[in-house]
């Protein structure tokens, strides 16, 4: 680490839980982000800024304008541009140290298999109930933890899955507990800072997972009504049912 980098990140490098050897680490780690829209803004953005070293940013939409009140890695003259395009030229103004890889297509099971098992910590931002159930399946998987979230209207949801520990849960726990917030935001509309906030928090969340800080909120779901400002958390027990993490599968994880 040089003096510049020092000096950029000093601010963090002065918590004794992250210091310079956790400041490595971020430099050193690759994470997979799905979607750079609402929630893979501030996602993408703070771990950018954070020293994150490898961020690989897989979305096939293009910016519209109807994106611009909450996706706030993109602006005006971007209209048009590949998401990841234009999330990229944003990620390298804002942190020229870092590597930036972009995939601007849908991914299938196959392909998603091959970037996770390749990253760190595998980010949910998407905005579809399928989508998510595509990503936690490849995740469990791959043996990657999983940040995710998710935010409608005024409300929103984040937890991390790691169900290779223990006998936390995944995603499909949840949903099928819950039932999750499967429907989306152009159909029901959004506040913008919503997506900050749960953005935020999922970056948070995935330095903390990279530099082996903290607790995190593996087998915990917070639950956040933004009209209320009020927080709401619960823990979350592994479905034995579960068709992804539990019954079958279990032999694949360690008591």
């Amino acid at each position: 680490m040089d003096d510049e980098q020092l000096l950029r990140y000093s601010r963090q490098i002065m918590l004794p839980q992250i210091d310079i050897a956790g400041q490595e680490k971020l430099s050193a780690a690759r994470v997979l982000i799905m979607g750079v829209g609402g929630l893979g803004s501030p996602v993408a953005m703070y771990l950018a800024t954070s020293g994150v070293g490898t961020l690989v940013l897989c979305d096939p939409d293009v910016v519209d304008l109807t994106n611009l009140q909450r996706q706030i890695i993109h602006d005006t003259p971007k209209v048009g541009q590949l998401k990841v395009a234009s999330a990229a030229e944003t990620l390298r103004r804002l942190n020229p140290d870092i590597t930036v890889e972009t995939l601007p297509r849908k991914l299938d099971e196959t392909a998603l298999l091959s970037q996770m098992q390749r990253a760190d910590v595998v980010v949910d931002c998407t905005d579809n109930l399928e989508s998510r159930l595509l990503i936690n399946r490849v995740a469990v998987a791959a043996r990657k933890p999983l940040v995710s979230a998710a935010a409608i209207r005024w409300e929103g949801q984040i937890s991390v899955f790691q169900p290779y520990l223990g006998e936390n849960p995944c995603y499909h726990c949840f949903y099928g507990k819950v039932g999750g917030i499967a429907q989306t935001c152009s159909e029901n509309g959004v506040v913008g800072p919503l997506l900050g906030i749960l953005g935020s928090m999922q970056a948070l969340e995935v330095v903390k997972l990279l530099v082996g800080v903290g607790t995190t909120l593996t087998g915990r779901v917070l639950l956040f009504d933004g009209q209320a400002m009020e927080w709401m958390g619960f823990a979350l027990p592994r479905d034995p049912a579960c068709p992804v993490c539990g019954g079958i599968n279990r032999h694949l994880y360690p008591a």
